[in-house]
């Protein structure tokens, strides 16, 4: 930790910096999850030879007494003894007193992906058999969903099919039926995916995506959901990859995203460094961590949950061979505004 505050002045606040595992029996790993039970944190992420490749499943460890467990793989899509697809983007959601839910995607590809998912009775130890959603739904797509005070479960969820759009599947019953609506942008003005879902109150709901439009991209809700303004840029860049935000207990939000700006015609801007950022209202942020700074690539697809001790967990891509844990308070963080979109020196 000393030689990263060093080479970083961008930590203050962070308590734990570490690997999940050193060694798995999967060369490639991506998309991590996070959910705090009654028995501690689980991790789940997709592992394989690569992304794609037939023989990536989804694997699980748990924090127990401070160490993580060996990586276990709770699911694939293995579909007969000769045929098998990859499997995506696993989110996972503690329901109050009750189940871990793991959802996840089986396809060839993004564009063509059904969601599935299993459930755990014992903190991610043991899970349910596979239960595929209906046909066209996948759930979560990368991010946590968010339990609204009604009992709804609100999925922020996107289509790579015609355009990038955003949409929204609900669940009032933990996952037995399903409801849609969306998707909510013009795909001329954005191209959005991955919504972020954050609560202000009073039905107030704000999501930020990723997007093909190098900015952050954001909507609100002002009627838990239901309809959504257009969209606009957040205030914060993209480089047209995965982030994840997380309303705290205190009422501020955090961000953790690559601060990085896809250049004019390209594709997809560099995935380092992987920044944390703060807001107490949503709409005016301030840098806050820098996680990882390094030229070589990449720090990626995080995600970002607050326990019940206050701390605030992060895991993400490291490299595409490991998936990274951190840990911070956010009471010890030292801030800067963000303006025209800058990182501040």
């Amino acid at each position: 930790m000393a030689a990263l505050a060093q080479d970083n002045p961008w930590r203050a606040g962070i308590v734990t910096d570490e690997f999940i595992y050193t060694e798995a029996p999967f060369p490639s790993c991506h998309a991590s999850t996070l959910a705090e039970t009654k028995e501690g944190i689980v991790a789940a992420w997709f592992g394989g030879t690569y992304e794609r490749h037939p023989d990536v499943g989804i694997w699980v460890s748990r924090l127990v007494k401070g160490k993580w467990t060996k990586p276990v793989e709770v699911a694939n899509g293995v579909i007969t003894p000769n045929f098998r697809m990859p499997t995506w983007n696993p989110v996972l959601f503690q329901i109050p007193n009750g189940d871990l839910m793991l959802f996840y995607k089986i396809g060839p590809d993004p564009r063509h992906m059904q969601g599935y998912f299993r459930t755990s009775a014992d903190a991610g130890k043991t899970w349910s058999e596979q239960k595929r959603m209906p046909d066209g739904f996948s759930g979560p797509v990368k991010n946590k969903p968010v339990l609204l005070d009604d009992g709804t479960l609100l999925c922020g969820s996107s289509t790579e099919i015609d355009g990038w759009m955003v949409h929204f599947e609900r669940t009032r019953d933990f996952g037995k039926t399903w409801e849609k609506s969306g998707p909510i942008n013009d795909t001329r003005d954005y191209e959005v995916i991955q919504p972020s879902i954050l609560q202000h109150g009073n039905g107030v709901l704000q999501i930020l995506c990723r997007s093909q439009n190098a900015v952050v991209a954001e909507s609100w809700s002002y009627d838990n959901g239901k309809t959504w303004t257009l969209m606009q840029p957040s205030g914060l860049p993209n480089n047209n990859s995965g982030t994840d935000a997380v309303t705290l207990a205190d009422g501020r939000h955090v961000i953790v995203y690559n601060h990085v700006k896809t250049a004019i015609n390209a594709s997809r801007g560099h995935r380092t460094p992987l920044n944390v950022a703060i807001s107490n209202d949503g709409k005016q942020w301030d840098a806050a961590l820098i996680l990882e700074d390094s030229q070589i690539k990449e720090y990626s697809y995080p995600s970002v949950i607050q326990t019940s001790d206050g701390m605030v967990h992060v895991t993400y891509t490291w490299r595409r061979e490991r998936i990274k844990h951190v840990a911070f308070d956010p009471n010890r963080l030292k801030t800067k505004p963000i303006v025209d979109e800058k990182w501040p020196q």
